[in-house]
Order: C-alpha cells, then structure tokens, then sequence
C-alpha cells in the first residue's frame, strides 16, 4: 500500500497567513510613500510649467498676467491658457463682464466666470491646474438641458504678497510688494490706481527670491477655497506658514466649511480681512514655484519671517537658501 499524501495542517497555514499578512505590513507603507513621491513630482512638474507659462506670458505683454479682475472676471487661470497648450479654451472666455455701474445686469451674471457665456471654460478639468494628492471638487454647479454642468477647483495660487489679500499693511506687518494684483473689472480698472500688473523689473527681491505660485487645497463640499476661477481664491498670501493650524479667512462664512477634510477657516470680519494661506496634502510641506521658474518644497517649520520675505517683490530684506 502507498502510503497517503500530506496536506498542511491547521498550524501551518495560519503560520503562512501570519508571515504574508506581516509582509503586507511591512511593504504597504513603502509602497504608498512611492505613490506619494510620484504625486509629488507630477506637482512639480504643475508648478514648473505654471511658472513657465507665466515668463510665457511676460516675453509676449511685457508684465506678469493680472492675479484677478475683480471678484468674478477672470484670473491668471485664464490668462495663461495659451502657453499651456489652452488656446482654444482661452478663446471660448469671453472678457467683458463688468459690474460697472448703468450696465445691464447681464455685464455681471451672464459674463462672470459661471455665467452662461463661459461656462464652457470653467467647467473644464486642466490638469496642469490639478495636483494628484488631492481631491477634486467643483462646488457651484447648474442644470442645463437635463445635465448637470459643474464649476471646477484647482490646486494653485498665486503669490500676493506678505499681508492681506487686499495688499496693504495688516497688524504688524507692512505689505512689501508682490508679483501679482487685483486689476479690477475691465470696465473701471481706472478706479484703481496703483492695481496694474507688473514685471519682472519690479520685483527688485530678485526672481529667485520672490514666491511666484504654490499649492493650495481644494475645499470640499461648499467650501470654496481652490475655486480659483474666482477671485478671492486665486491667490494666496504669506502672512500664514504653509499649511498653518490658524484659519484661512474667507469672504463669507457660507464659503468656508470647518468639516474633515477641509482646513480651518472663518468668515472675514472687520478686524480679519481675507487671507489665504498656501496648503497642500503633502506630508510636511507645500511645493511652490519662485519667479525664475524654481520650484521647492517648503517644510510647515519654515520660520514665518523667512516666508513672509519670500513673498515679497521688493521687501528688501536679505535672504540666505540656508534659510529654507
């Protein structure tokens, strides 16, 4: 008689299971710190072509593109569509909103950047405007021949400067330039002087030295920070660190929702004006571009003096690549 094959016993196969599942463990976070570092590098790339198209921009007008026209005619989103290989997008937009006053209401809602005639534009996914380690979201939507039409957050800001969104000296810090402004609306940009872009003779830190662009976090649910077709979300400024525990401060305290996963935030009050702070899902820090095209990463321990340098054009103050 042949004698009967053995199987594995009971011990032995939960012994093989044990070993496995321990092997799981340890190769799971190798594995997703790989992801992670392949997301971050996709980010880099967003932000070095971000900053190529904007000296793309500068070789064309002589002046860096506005970082936004008033609350809702376009922002630098829309003005570097052409040198990321966006033309046609950037010819469906449609400039001439306007909430100037005797204008048809049309000039506002049908032209802002929701209204009926560019829609076709910010419904739009770019994805040199993603980052991967992020969530989409596209908080406004409308209903339009039985379809649900949906306006798009993004991951990037510009740079506009030290203090408060509206540029002038908050608290204990004076405002030291920056490399991008609020022009306006098309039709009273003459009623505001001193708002007119600039160049890169302007931002007399130096172009190594001047934050141009970086990340931010695309709110979820209502919350609209990276719905950077809009004014108010377009830019970002440095009198927060990267990724602060302090709130962003938004417009309304409609657009700020303080639910996971979202940052902190508030509603703007007298004493708190808007302020952005640059974020990111990268663990530590924030990917950002400086103006001669560099990108680096910045650690949440940068010292705040330090970032609130790199943010401005013409602060003046000196500056070691030791510093971060």
């Amino acid at each position: 008689m042949q004698p009967g094959k053995r199987g594995f016993t009971l011990i032995e196969l939960l012994v093989v299971v044990a070993i496995i599942s321990v092997l799981i463990a340890l190769l799971l976070p190798a594995v997703q710190s790989a992801r992670e570092a392949a997301r971050r590098t996709q980010c880099i790339n967003n932000l070095k072509q971000i900053g190529l198209a904007m000296h793309g921009y500068h070789d064309v007008e002589n002046v860096l593109p506005p970082g936004k026209k008033g609350c809702c005619w376009g922002t630098w989103l829309i003005f570097v569509l052409p040198y990321i290989e966006q033309q046609s997008l950037y010819n469906a937009w449609n400039s001439n909103g306007t909430n100037a006053p005797g204008l048809p209401a049309s000039f506002d809602e049908d032209l802002r950047y929701f209204g009926v005639a560019n829609r076709t534009v910010t419904s739009q996914w770019v994805g040199v405007y993603l980052c991967p380690s992020d969530q989409k979201n596209a908080p406004i939507s409308v209903e339009a021949n039985g379809a649900t039409l949906a306006c798009t957050s993004q991951n990037y800001a510009v740079n506009f400067g030290n203090s408060i969104q509206i540029q002038t000296d908050f608290q204990d810090v004076r405002f030291g330039g920056a490399p991008f402004v609020d022009v306006g609306s098309p039709l009273t940009d003459s009623q505001l002087p001193g708002k007119r872009t600039v160049g890169f003779a302007a931002l007399t830190d130096g172009l190594s030295t001047t934050l141009m662009a970086s990340e931010v976090v695309v709110g979820q649910g209502r919350d609209l920070r990276g719905f950077s077709w809009w004014g108010d979300a377009a830019g970002f400024e440095g009198y927060l660190t990267p990724n602060s525990s302090f709130p962003d401060v938004l417009f309304s305290p409609y657009y700020c929702l303080n639910r996971s996963p979202n940052p902190p935030c508030v509603g703007t009050t007298t004493a708190l004006p808007d302020n952005y702070a640059a974020r990111s899902r990268h663990p530590g820090g924030v990917n950002a571009a400086m103006a001669d095209t560099s990108v680096h990463f910045f650690k949440n321990s940068v010292h705040i003096q330090t970032w609130r340098a790199l943010s401005t054009s013409r602060g003046g103050e000196a500056i070691s690549f030791d510093d971060y």
